[in-house]
């Protein structure tokens, strides 16, 4: 379903689980080139490969070669598994489709896992009837003589093929398009080029540790993309928004390759909700035209102007409200007053320190009813993606559910066995060694077995995928701190669940897709817990994309259970907080953390040492993780705060799951 802009919206909330129809706004007159906004990264996805398809039969129609350029990375990858369902299932041809891709890793091997030559093969080329003479992909094994020469050639081969059709851009953090990183010009052609930090540590995970990015890449210029008839610039994610907002609103710069768009007569932005929210229109959209003032944009409006005033909620003024595009909101709902306690005790209802609800014998005079609080005490059961995810996201919340007497489950989803460095499993097998040896079990074996996973992990080449066994030994390392976090936070032992799910397991940041087994097993274990609560990981932005697999196979394992009586009294959370969190406005169930249970925290965390100091994947913070939670949790008190509600250590937050799949 693609939004109206006119007329339709979807809540401007930063997540695209819970979004709400209200009215959606027109571009801003601050927007510089044409956007499109779905409401999921699904619906982006068919809509562009829709274009690309319509485009090669119209080139087929008329005896033409189609030319495309191409995209690689996690973004366009929806877009190819579209194009290879329609050659399926569509009878869609690709004989006629002359492609060039955008970039490749200098020095890469075509083979190598990172490659993307690989990369194109595995997603699209392999899966179609293309004439494999018509790929075009840059070379990553040019001479460092004979870069310059292949890079002119590459130029001459769009020239011949009569110049790009269309071509398919991802965008950066840095506002890259192609690896064309700040500084490069409008002019700039096909070149080798220096990758800029935030892109190495953006690509990081895909190398199994920064260190092993290489350091420049052949890409496509800045120029030489703007030559291209048709330019489509897709982006997702909470990550991309601030970028999205530069490239569309911002001046154009060479700081912001993305931003020369604005200059092409015929290039077009499709985003979901989340890449679009710091847009003008989204963040603010009174501003710009007309809104529909339901509770959801009542809420977001007078807490962002609460924020532009510097002012509790409680001491706006009717002239605030005037003098910032809120006349209608006055003028529709009455005086300033109302409007402010109206959204105050929004905001003070969704703050709670009985997370899991308050036995009525707990009851004191004024205490707010809240649904669900007549079962006491609950089976609670909490999904965490990676076996640190449960203690990192939600462990305040976690520790203060089993304090107050709930029957509290973790299932760990998967292994986490790629996130573990080489060094620490040696550490292991040196202690599993001296372990046998001091206790008299059988030694010989034990040295055998830690011979060969040491020779396994010392031949073993940067970026090269761990053979089974020590994907095992790594496993079992993450298995044993998440057990130790859990029993620490006071979960029983017999509680902690580890589901191993199997699309994980394949030693690689690329996952297979999610199957029927995933499902099973989830459903399974919803099923012998029966639970009244269920907290899952809605932060879908964490660098491989796991998260987003977990929680889609919780909702389709929740689906499954839906005519199950039990799932009657279930209520589905949502967590953030290991690589971002919930916008404020968003926040329907604020669990409150003293200093001590911060401190309890941050020792659960601890419990994960080979996470400890330094990640394999952290992603594009530097921070450690009990950092970035704890430096979270205390920013969204402070918010609160600054607000007018009551002053906390830290706040951790939570958003109720609406029952709508996430694609």
């Amino acid at each position: 379903m693609q939004i109206d802009l006119a007329e339709q919206s979807q809540s401007t909330s930063t997540s695209n689980l819970n979004s709400k129809a209200v009215h959606w706004q027109r571009p801003s007159a601050s927007e510089r080139i044409a956007t499109v906004i779905y409401e999921r990264a699904q619906e982006v996805s068919v809509r562009v490969a829709q274009e690309i398809a319509a485009l090669i039969r119209v080139k087929q129609a008329a005896g033409t070669q189609c030319v495309l350029g191409l995209a690689t990375g996690s973004t366009p990858t929806a877009v190819y598994d579209e194009l290879v369902r329609m050659h399926r299932d569509e009878q869609l041809s690709f004989r006629n489709v002359v492609t060039f891709n955008l970039d490749e890793y200098w020095p890469m091997q075509p083979h190598e896992l990172q490659s993307y030559h690989r990369f194109m093969r595995e997603h699209l080329f392999d899966h179609i009837d293309i004439d494999l003479a018509n790929v075009h992909i840059p070379d990553g094994t040019v001479p460092t003589n004979d870069v310059r020469a292949f890079c002119d050639r590459y130029e001459q081969m769009i020239r011949d093929a009569g110049g790009v059709d269309l071509q398919l851009l991802g965008v950066g953090r840095t506002g890259h398009i192609g690896f064309n990183e700040p500084g490069s010009s409008k002019a700039s052609r096909t070149r080798l080029i220096a990758l800029d930090s935030v892109t190495k540590k953006d690509a990081a995970s895909d190398f199994f540790g920064e260190e092993h990015v290489p350091l420049r890449a052949i890409t496509m210029g800045v120029g030489s993309i703007l030559d291209a008839r048709r330019i489509i610039l897709i982006a997702f994610g909470e990550g991309k928004a601030p970028v999205v907002a530069r490239a569309v609103e911002g001046p154009i710069t060479n700081a912001v390759a993305a931003s020369f768009l604005q200059e092409h007569p015929n290039a077009q932005m499709y985003l979901d909700l989340a890449a679009a929210a710091e847009l003008h229109r989204c963040k603010c959209p009174w501003e710009s035209s007309s809104v529909h003032w339901d509770e959801r944009m009542i809420r977001k409006a007078v807490v962002w102007l609460a924020g532009k005033c510097q002012k509790p909620i409680l001491k706006l003024t009717a002239e605030d409200y005037n003098e910032n595009h809120l006349q209608d909101l006055l003028a529709s709902r009455g005086k300033a007053y109302d409007l402010n306690i109206q959204v105050f005790r929004m905001m003070q209802r969704s703050i709670t320190g009985w997370p899991g609800g308050k036995p009525e014998a707990r009851k004191q005079s004024g205490d707010i009813d809240r649904p669900g609080d007549d079962i006491f005490p609950k089976r609670v059961l909490i999904f965490s993606p990676h076996p640190d995810d449960d203690v990192i996201s939600m462990g305040g919340t976690l520790i203060r559910l089993v304090d107050q007497g709930h029957e509290v489950h973790v299932a760990y989803q998967t292994s986490g066995n790629i996130a573990v460095f080489d060094a620490e499993a040696l550490r292991f097998l040196d202690f599993a060694s001296d372990f046998a040896a001091t206790f008299g079990f059988d030694g010989a074996r034990v040295a055998k077995m830690e011979h060969e996973i040491a020779r396994l992990l010392r031949a073993k080449r940067p970026g090269e995928v761990d053979a089974i066994e020590v994907q095992k030994l790594k496993g079992l390392i993450r298995r044993g701190e998440a057990k130790a976090a859990g029993i620490y936070s006071g979960v029983l032992e017999e509680r902690l669940h580890f589901l191993d799910l199997p699309f994980y397991e394949t030693g690689r940041v690329r996952k297979k897709p999610l199957g029927t087994e995933d499902i099973r097993l989830t459903a399974d274990l919803l099923r012998s817990i029966r639970p009244h609560q269920v907290y899952a990981a809605g932060d879908l932005s964490d660098p491989h994309g796991t998260h987003r697999v977990c929680l889609c196979a919780i909702f389709k394992a929740l689906h499954e259970c839906a005519q199950d009586p039990w799932i009657a009294d279930c209520a589905t959370w949502l967590y953030r907080g290991a690589w971002q969190e919930w916008d404020i406005e968003q926040i329907e169930m604020a669990v409150p953390l003293s200093p001590e249970e911060v401190a309890r925290k941050r020792t659960a965390i601890f419990k994960h040492q080979s996470q400890k100091d330094r990640a394999l994947f952290p992603g594009a913070d530097a921070r450690e993780f009990w950092e970035r939670a704890e430096q979270r949790n205390a920013s969204t008190a402070a918010a609160y705060d600054r607000l007018g509600l009551p002053e906390y250590e830290a706040i951790e937050a939570f958003v109720r799951w609406d029952g709508r799949p996430l694609d």
